[in-house]
């Protein structure tokens, strides 16, 4: 049994958070490659240590003087040695934070600083091998990960090193300039060290028992998901759900390397499971329910629509002329609706429209704005009937209107759209007409 192990920033934001790591780390032998994020939040109110990187770059960027921002993330560094019992100097990796600043300011590195610092400390603490991401992990020139250079050569190093510390979230450019992922960049990390060393699993330890079916934020105590598979994720993931970085699938995916989602304050918790396929039954008919607000719609009509070819691509070229792409498309048979981010959308809107009527000459276009996105996802839903009744019928009794309707030909998932304020109604009457009666 091969496991790699990825640890969050709320898993390593202070002292006594790294002894619960190394606990769980040395109470399993199977946990050979540790992949750690940057120091998160201690408190709420406290900042993460990759801002105040960035911070510090900011200041640099605009000539200020970076010496007490860096005193202030060194101090936080400072505090998880000391709190450890280790004697370790940080003196030169700081000094080259400085250097670096000084003369050539660079995003990237300056924000991959917070890992990188953490996979030194956490290599010393646990006595096992550190690997530098920079070696092992590459971009090409469109800043994209070189999947195929990076699994030959993290796949060649991990072959001679049995146990090791990757720290998450960078690499090397095509450049030869640090690269790092997006934000919350250390799940692809771990997936990508899993995947090269075949790892049985991937265990993604964060401060939550697993991915719950709802937004706690929402509903009050959600219950966890024991199993949920790669496409029911990505569904969830797309609309808002944040547990995991969605791009992170996909190294484990093609090799069926299961993910675990498990809480680092509460390790005999088994957490979720992340798989390719399952017999397992799901308890409930969905799955989840994900959403996000901020969504204009877009309705063109157009008599005999249906029968004129090429309207749906011209009507989209509109949209890719002004950069601008689009959530979903529902249409009937004289309208199609286009979804879109209203951020995106507003400043561009009177170009859009004029630009579909010269491409597509439609009878009218509308546009309604204040949108809100709710995905309901399921696997349980292809051989449940009456699903869509069953939401349909929970939002009328919530005096909650729909606004637009769109299900997808797998019937995994059925995207409906409310207004804003009707946002946070809807996911709790759904949540408990599918959850709550069952409990």
């Amino acid at each position: 049994m091969r496991k790699v192990v990825k640890f969050g920033g709320s898993s390593l934001a202070d002292a006594g958070q790294f002894k619960k790591v190394a606990d769980i780390i040395r109470s399993d032998p199977s946990r050979m490659y540790v992949v750690p994020s940057a120091p998160g939040k201690r408190f709420p109110a406290d900042t993460k240590v990759t801002d105040m990187l960035i911070r510090a770059y900011d200041l640099a960027v605009a000539g200020g003087d970076v010496g007490k921002q860096l005193d202030l993330i060194r101090a936080r560094y400072d505090a998880i040695v000391e709190g450890l019992g280790m004697n370790y100097d940080l003196d030169g990796e700081f000094e080259e934070i400085a250097r670096v600043l000084r003369e050539d300011p660079a995003l990237d590195y300056t924000a991959s600083r917070g890992e990188y610092l953490n996979g030194k400390i956490m290599s010393s603490y646990l006595g096992l091998p550190f690997i530098d991401a920079y070696d092992v992990i590459f971009f090409n020139e469109e800043g994209n990960l070189n999947s195929y250079k990076t699994e030959k050569v993290m796949a060649q190093r991990l072959a001679q090193t049995e146990r090791a510390v990757i720290p998450g979230f960078y690499g090397q450019g095509k450049d030869g300039k640090v690269k790092t992922f997006s934000r919350g960049g250390s799940d692809i990390t771990g997936s990508i060290v899993a995947g090269a060393a075949k790892a049985d699993a991937y265990e993604n330890w964060t401060d939550v028992s697993g991915f719950l079916v709802a937004d706690p934020r929402i509903i009050r105590n959600p219950v966890a998901i024991h199993t949920i598979t790669y496409r029911e994720l990505r569904e969830l993931s797309y609309m808002g759900a944040s547990v995991l970085h969605e791009d992170a699938i996909f190294p484990v995916r093609s090799k069926g390397i299961p993910i675990n989602i498990r809480n680092t304050n509460r390790p005999d918790d088994e957490g979720t499971w992340i798989v390719e396929s399952t017999a397992r039954k799901a308890k409930y008919t969905i799955t989840g329910i994900a959403g996000k607000k901020g969504f204009c719609a877009v309705l063109i009509s157009k008599s005999m629509m249906n029968s004129e070819i090429g309207f749906g691509r011209k009507v989209l070229q509109a949209f890719e002329e002004n950069h601008i792409s689009f959530e979903h498309m529902p249409s009937g048979i004289d309208t199609m609706t286009i979804v879109v981010h209203e951020s995106e959308f507003i400043d561009k809107e009177q170009r859009v429209v004029s630009t579909i009527h010269r491409l597509s000459q439609p009878d009218s276009i509308e546009i309604e704005s204040g949108l809100a996105l709710i995905a309901v996802v399921g696997r349980g839903m292809r051989a449940t009937r009456g699903t869509a009744a069953r939401i349909f019928s929970a939002l009328a009794h919530a005096r909650v209107n729909i606004r637009m309707i769109d299900q997808g030909s797998s019937e995994l998932n059925i995207i409906i759209g409310v207004a804003n304020e009707d946002f946070e109604t809807a996911i709790r009457a759904i949540y408990a007409i599918f959850v709550d009666t069952q409990l």
